[in-house]
């Protein structure tokens, strides 16, 4: 059994405790939080057996702990993850891996330097509707893939950290556009890289909130001359909006992850409907077992899998590097009003 500890103890790092529940040789054992309040609530949900830190460093030196999950804010990634290397602990970093490319890169060099097992937790490319999508892709079934179009939405994030755009390094295309990018680099293929980019963004509804941007899109030109659009917004009211079109020339799919079997009109409020739904009566739409539909029971399960067997997963702190990469362009993209080059190394 591989014992698993998580650092941070927000919305993100719940749904990485219960994708623990469906890893069959994966067990949640210690959690952190700096609020000792916090971490006690974590220990107990998820318990028995979890010990609650408020010291990232003594987690990391808990011998129980083999594979430790980093589901903190942007800005505290890279002290992370120095701190699990310095214990020699295999790593999970929660997307995006980082605020920037520069930050991203010091992040590999430190797993590199140390040695040990990571993970890149992008979700997108392990939900289920996705997985099928790529199946059908890789099979031929809609011939060469020429175009995607993905797209992102909610009415914006959990915590006050996220609007911070300075600490957090950005606003929604940095927060969800990261989940897009991975998807065309997933889809198009990661020999086949993005070459250029061409992005807007703009701050449309909660200027009193941020600094940062909270409607974008980006389109993403790849060396093999295919184009994948992604959007990105923190305006949308309504719950979560998560969709794929994929178009080739012998067909096309399109996949929406946020569209369920169970949808109804209520009048009284029933508890827990879906993230970031933001009415509780009238027209809703329910997402029966999101950890599972948003694929972070799948995604868990192969980190938890690749670990125990010495493999390297699908998705690492290389794949977050690149991802920052094509960001960072996306951000330059927006201030010069240009296309830009996306450096291949």
């Amino acid at each position: 059994m591989i014992g698993v500890g998580i650092l941070g103890s927000g919305f993100i790092s719940d749904c990485y405790a219960d994708a623990l529940l469906d890893v069959r040789n994966g067990q949640l054992v210690a959690c952190y939080s700096r609020n000792g309040e916090r971490a006690a609530e974590l220990a107990r949900k998820w318990g028995p057996g979890v010990t609650a830190y408020q010291d990232m460093d003594a987690l990391c030196a808990d011998p129980a702990v083999q594979l430790v999950v980093i589901a903190l804010p942007n800005e505290v990634h890279l002290e992370a993850v120095k701190i699990v290397a310095r214990h020699g602990k295999a790593v999970v970093c929660t997307k995006p891996l980082a605020r920037t490319e520069k930050e991203a890169a010091e992040m590999l060099k430190v797993v590199i330097d140390a040695g040990i097992w990571h993970g890149y937790a992008e979700s997108s490319v392990f939900s289920p509707n996705i997985a099928k999508a790529y199946q059908m892709v890789q099979a031929g079934g809609i011939g060469d893939l020429l175009t995607m179009r993905a797209r992102e939405a909610h009415s914006g994030p959990h915590a006050p950290h996220f609007w911070d755009a300075e600490t957090a390094g950005g606003g929604a295309l940095l927060d969800m556009g990261c989940h897009t990018v991975e998807s065309a680099r997933h889809f198009f293929g990661k020999d086949n890289p993005v070459v250029e980019v061409m992005a807007w963004g703009a701050t449309l509804a909660h200027s009193d909130k941020t600094t940062g941007e909270d409607t974008a899109i980006a389109l993403l030109k790849f060396a093999g001359g295919q184009l994948a659009t992604i959007e990105s917004s923190w305006i949308e009211k309504g719950g979560m909006q998560l969709r794929h079109e994929l178009v080739g020339s012998a067909g096309r799919i399109v996949t929406d992850s946020s569209v369920g079997p169970v949808w109804g009109f209520i009048e009284k409020p029933v508890g827990y409907l879906v993230e970031k739904a933001n009415a509780d009566t009238g027209w809703v739409y329910p997402v029966p077992e999101e950890t599972r539909a948003y694929g972070f029971s799948q995604q868990m399960r192969h980190f938890v899998d690749c670990f125990a067997a010495g493999t390297q997963p699908v998705e690492t702190f290389e794949d977050g590097v690149v991802v920052n990469r094509i960001l960072d362009a996306c951000y330059r993209s927006m201030r010069t009003k240009m296309w830009e080059k996306v450096t291949i190394s």
